[in-house]
Order: C-alpha cells, then structure tokens, then sequence
C-alpha cells in the first residue's frame, strides 16, 4: 500500500500563461478535413517506423534496454533535423556531458539551420513553462522515469508517478500541437516499466533492440496510431553514432566461400519491406534420452509443428533427434512464410547436404504439408531478383501479377504444392 497526497488545484497541471479550456461536442461531419502533415526527419528508418514522419501534437514512447542507444539516436535526429527548434530534456544527464556525447557523435551530423536546445530538469511544470517560452516544434525527453510531478509526492519513477507525468505531457502536446518524444526504461523481461497505462496513453510505442555485444540495432514498432505497426528499422552503431542500413538483406545474408549444409535463406516481409534472411539448423543425434529442441529467434510451438510434419508427411525420423535453429542477423520473425527455407534447412542439416547459393524460399507449411500461399509474393521476388538470386520457391497457389509471369525475368519461379514436391526437388 502507498500513501498518497492528492493536490486539487486544477492550475498546476498547466503554466501560468495557459488557460483552461472547456471542450464541446461537435458532430463528426461538422469537422473541417485537414490534409495529413507530417514532420519528416533526416532518418528515413525512423520515417518508415513512426509510418512516414512524426505526427504534430503525437506522443511517442521509445524503450529499449540500457545503453543499446536510445539517447545517442534521439540526440542524433535532434542535430540533423533542419528547420526546426528542438528542445532536448534530460534528467539524467547534465549539459557537459551532452555536450561531449553531441561532439562524439560528429558535428559533420549537425544541419546548420538546426536550433537545438538542451534543458536538465525533471520537473514537469518547469519543463512546460520553458517549451511555452521557446516554442520548439519537437520536445526529447529522456526519460520519463526521472519526471517528478507536483501534483504527486511520490518519488520519480514510481508507477502513480510516470503515470501522472505522462499525462501532463499528453494533454500539453494535444494543445499545443508540439510532438513529444518520451525516453522509456525497459524492466529485466523486456516490457517497459511503469505502468502498463502507459502505453495506452501515448499514440506511438517503439521499441530499440539488439545486442551491445554486436553492431545491429533493430527499432520495432509496437503500437502506432498514424500507420502500421508491423515496420522495422535497422541501424548500425558506429564510433560517430548511428548509421542507417538502406538494404537491410545484405548484412542479413550470409558471406561464405564454401556451401555448407543447414543454411538457407528465406524471403519474409517486416511491416512494408522485403527482407532476406539466412536460417540455420542442426539436426544431430541426441546423447541424452529425451531430445532437445531450441530455436533462436523463432517460436518453439511452431518449430515443434514442423518437426512433426516433417516425421508425418516426409518420413524423416526427429524424434531422437537434437534440433537447433537460429535465425541470424538477431531478428525475431513472426512471418509465416519462412516455414519452408527452416524446414529445407533442418533436412538439409540431417542428410548433411548444402544447399546451392543461389536458392531461396517463400511459403508457409500447413499441418497436411501443403505450400500454402503468402502475401506480397510479387515484392519477394522482386527483392530475391535485385540481390542475385536464381531461383525461388513459392507455392504454387499464389497469384502472380501480370508483371511478374508475363515479363521475363532473371531469376526462376518454381511453383510447388506440398513439402514432399520440394524435398524430391532438392534431394533426390
């Protein structure tokens, strides 16, 4: 139980020189239509998360694990953003050592017609105050764990807390029309801490992950309220920040002078963009009774149902086998269509067969072992045809375009029904 003191003095949640407003209904077709405007930012990974810019008036939410690089990325696109005023809020760090990080992360970034403004301060009806004085037309705030309320005597951090502070700041950019970009701290199982209201309140939820140990950084979108919520994008820490990785399937694909077997490469779309990954496996006796089963990267329930397809329709004995897989690149694919290159690569583990270079896969596997058809097929091929491909198994009850089996083409669609088809195909 805690112990709260409630202050009901409506004039605090806002500055001295705003006033309050009372809303009234208004019919639905009675509102004026607006042309949909956006702020576009030098990012053009961040542009495809947040659904092609940043909404006025939105409220943003950005978590991540500690030190993957939340602050660097935020800072970032607060010194290459042109035309704009930025007011940059920390209240973890002071304006030296924001200083220094902004000169880490090069001044050849910085746009010359930027106006970026640093502030150390974690009380909500200061930070206000000052936004309402400059004006900026987009407000960082790293983080709101450190926010401190005066409506609440509560530490910072606390759960009553970043709710309350939160919704300050939600009812400060709804009226003024000025984005907000809130810094989030993630608790040790990955979901952002504070109360789970917080994602409710906020329009856009996205989420840095990645290992510290590897280079890669992927930004997810967890919810968005102004586009879709399945886009990726991908980033690569450098000493001078954050780059942008334009073609994210060539750091995905394997670079190997020699075939090996228990690699193929499968075609999967994140949110609008096609993305070809390499998957591996490893089939191998198991040396204990019981068989084990791990995947990295991709659902366990889902490799257990292939498995048995496996056993069911091609005659393949895995039950005293050990299964490995891992999906490179450090990806989590939730995409259907990668089915079929997981289960070539687990055959081809077992029979200790490499499969040729130039091959890829698109197409989910029912429980009956049919090829059953994905979305986007054309865009797939289109984007194993750009990176060399050869050819590329589909199922064959997918729809083609005109543009795609009418126009003559590089790379060779071969059209399948069921698992064993493809098995016979390749391993005959």
């Amino acid at each position: 139980m805690v112990e709260e003191r409630v202050q009901k003095d409506a004039k605090k949640l806002f500055s001295s020189g705003s006033a309050l407003k009372k809303a009234t209904p208004n019919n639905i077709h009675d509102i004026p239509d607006q042309p949909e405007s956006r702020i576009s930012t030098p990012d053009n990974e961040l542009n495809r998360v947040l659904g092609g810019g940043i909404v006025p008036g939105s409220l943003v939410l950005l978590g991540g694990e500690p030190g993957i690089g939340k602050s660097t990325l935020l800072l970032q696109l607060a010194l290459r953003i042109q035309n704009l005023k930025v007011l940059y809020v920390s209240g973890e760090e002071s304006e030296q050592q924001i200083k220094m990080r902004a000169k880490r992360i090069s001044t050849e970034q910085a746009s010359p017609t930027n106006s970026c403004f640093l502030l150390c301060e974690t009380s909500t009806i200061n930070i206000i105050e000052q936004a309402e004085a400059i004006s900026p037309g987009l407000i960082i705030i790293d983080s709101v764990q450190t926010l401190q309320s005066s409506l609440n005597d509560s530490s910072p951090g606390s759960i009553s807390q970043v709710r309350e502070s939160a919704g300050e700041f939600m009812r400060f950019a709804k009226e003024s029309m000025i984005p907000v970009i809130l810094i989030g701290h993630i608790t040790k199982d990955g979901s952002i801490a504070g109360p789970k209201v917080l994602e409710h309140m906020v329009d856009t939820v996205i989420q840095f992950e990645g290992d510290r140990q590897h280079t890669y950084r992927i930004l997810r979108t967890l919810k968005n309220r102004f586009g879709a919520s399945s886009e990726l994008g991908i980033y690569e820490m450098q000493g001078s920040g954050l780059r942008e990785v334009s073609n994210p399937s060539e750091i995905l694909l394997p670079n190997r002078e020699e075939a090996l077997s228990g690699i193929s490469i499968s075609v999967i779309m994140e949110g609008a963009r096609a993305l070809l990954i390499e998957c591996q496996a490893l089939v191998s006796a198991s040396a204990y009774g019981t068989p084990q089963r791990s995947s990295i990267g991709f659902d366990g329930r889902r490799m257990s149902m292939l498995l048995a397809v496996l056993e069911k329709r091609c005659g393949f004995r895995l039950s005293a086998k050990d299964v490995f897989l891992n999906i490179t690149g450090g990806l989590r694919v939730e995409d259907p269509a990668i089915d079929l290159g997981l289960m070539v690569a687990m055959i081809s583990s077992m029979e200790d067969m490499p499969l040729p270079d130039s091959v890829c896969f698109s197409a989910e596997i029912g429980l009956s072992g049919e090829l059953r058809s994905v979305n986007r097929i054309d865009q797939r091929i289109s984007e194993a045809e750009k990176l060399g491909f050869k050819r590329i198994y589909i199922s064959k009850y997918n729809k083609l375009s005109p543009s795609i089996s009418g126009k003559k083409r590089s790379i060779e669609i071969i059209l399948m029904g069921r698992i064993e088809e493809v098995v016979g195909h390749l391993f005959s």
